[in-house]
């Protein structure tokens, strides 16, 4: 039998981790020869190679790397400079306390809410931590989700798993470079909130900004290395946003943007719009429009006459965010800094996302009050259970109106005499009328008259009414009438 020819050996491939003292040992070569054709011989003579010997080949030469639980570890070089290598071997000596983002397990046939955290609080909560706070795509499957929208995910995977590190080959990779910045400052900020450690390895140099390592290992070809210690601080800034700014706008502005809202068929009118541009182009924008008659929480940060509260309060309707910019800190930003210049001494605001997102909070907004909707809309929605309707579709026209038409006549009537029952505060609400304040008789003869379509509508808005919100305040210390 003819001898197999071998043509690669390592010849030393020692790693070691040390985590009380903080120390990764590493030391890696490997000798290769030539294999004996006629061709590898015919270069040999020309260039006067020794087509038969081994030639030894360093990757990484007895060093020492100071690592700690905690660090951010960025991991440059070229393709086929050893980057993966180093990554593979401390995964290995890191065993349970390591989690490599390639290896997270992905449910695609379930809506993404279903597949993160212990409850629907957690899974929103999570989500947003991420910038995938978008009520449409809480309940998109994994598999309709885009390149940079995956990668959200399984950053928000990472950050619920027990690992302690972190571990990204071809970090980003995939994405464009302005995406590939934010998820690096985003990556960093919630790892060092969360007191996790993250060893991200590619060939791009341009993150080292947004990642802010604790930790820069840059690795040249063969032995080449070098290594820089830095302070382990968080990151507070992305880069991509800093040529942004703000200036007052327009419901153009609010158009471009409103696709990123689950409500975009209808805004209110705008006292005052803000826009944070890029140039031209609108990335975020904030409407103002004027307060409702009534507002739960209201009494207990506000008091005044109906006159009082037109003239002293605001009310903030949207707060939209291009999806690429969100985790980016642009959603306080756009907050705090049009406030003062909403043109009123109160502002207030009335939101179902501010229960899991806290960046009205953030952006100096007093929480006030937390309520799981009026009891005549609870009651209204119970009822219509009776009939066949579904709580969790009452928010879909469509939905309602496909059940309406099953109905008998007398059941219809039921359906009218439901929705009368509800509390005269939010008839102008259901009616979607503009008019400040709706007389019962009004909103009486306007469910007699409502074709089966409108009645499909008023149901749907029934729905946002019946949602748990946060009533959130701010108040202007030099222009307010009490503290």
């Amino acid at each position: 039998m003819m001898r197999r020819h071998e043509h690669f050996r390592i010849t030393r491939f020692r790693r070691t981790y040390d985590q009380g003292e903080g120390r990764f040992h590493i030391d890696i070569r490997y000798k290769t020869k030539t294999e004996v054709t006629p061709r590898t011989i015919g270069v040999a003579e020309a260039f006067g190679l020794g087509v038969d010997d081994f030639k030894e080949h360093v990757i990484y030469d007895d060093v020492t790397i100071k690592i700690s639980p905690t660090d951010i570890i960025y991991v440059t070089g070229e393709s086929g400079s050893g980057k993966s290598v180093f990554l593979r071997a401390l995964e290995k000596d890191l065993g349970d306390e390591a989690i490599n983002i390639e290896n997270i397990q992905v449910d695609s046939d379930k809506p993404i809410v279903e597949t993160v955290g212990g409850n629907l609080e957690e899974a929103l909560e999570l989500l947003s931590r991420v910038g995938l706070n978008d009520a449409y795509l809480f309940i998109r499957r994994y598999s309709e989700l885009s390149e940079g929208q995956k990668y959200r995910y399984r950053i928000a995977k990472l950050i619920e798993s027990d690992g302690q590190f972190w571990i990204m080959d071809e970090f980003a990779s995939t994405l464009d470079r302005e995406m590939a910045k934010i998820v690096a400052f985003n990556v960093q900020k919630q790892a060092r909130r969360n007191q996790k450690a993250v060893i991200a390895a590619t060939t791009h140099t341009d993150l080292f900004g947004d990642l802010a390592p604790s930790v820069h290992i840059h690795k040249g070809w063969g032995k080449r290395l070098e290594v820089k210690y830095y302070p382990n601080r968080l990151n507070e800034t992305c880069s991509v946003t800093r040529d942004l700014h703000i200036e007052e706008g327009t419901m153009e502005d609010y158009k471009q943007l409103a696709e990123f809202h689950y409500r975009t068929s209808r805004c209110p009118p705008p006292r005052k719009i803000f826009a944070l541009k890029r140039g031209d182009e609108p990335c975020g924008v904030i409407v103002y429009s004027h307060p409702p008659p009534n507002a739960f929480g209201r009494s207990k940060a506000w008091k005044g006459t109906f006159i009082q509260l037109r003239k002293e309060m605001s009310t903030i309707a949207r707060v939209v965010l291009h999806p690429k910019y969100r985790t980016t800190g642009l959603g306080v930003k756009l907050v705090k800094e049009t406030l003062p210049l909403a043109g009123t001494p109160y502002v207030e605001t009335i939101a179902v996302m501010a229960r899991y997102n806290r960046f009205l909070e953030k952006s100096g907004m007093t929480k006030i009050a937390e309520t799981s909707g009026d009891q005549t809309v609870k009651k209204a929605v119970e009822e219509l259970e009776t009939l066949g309707f579904k709580s969790y579709a009452l928010a879909s026209t469509e939905t309602n109106l496909n059940q309406l038409r099953k109905l008998s006549p007398e059941d219809l009537i039921k359906v009218r005499e439901i929705l009368l029952g509800i509390s005269p505060g939010y008839y102008k609400r259901l009616k979607a009328s503009g008019k400040v304040y709706l007389e019962k008789n009004e909103f009486k003869e306007f469910i007699a008259e409502a074709t089966l379509e409108t009645v499909a509508k008023v149901i749907s808005r029934l729905a946002i009414l019946a949602q748990t919100k946060v009533y959130p305040f701010w108040r202007n210390p030099y222009e307010c009438r009490f503290p």
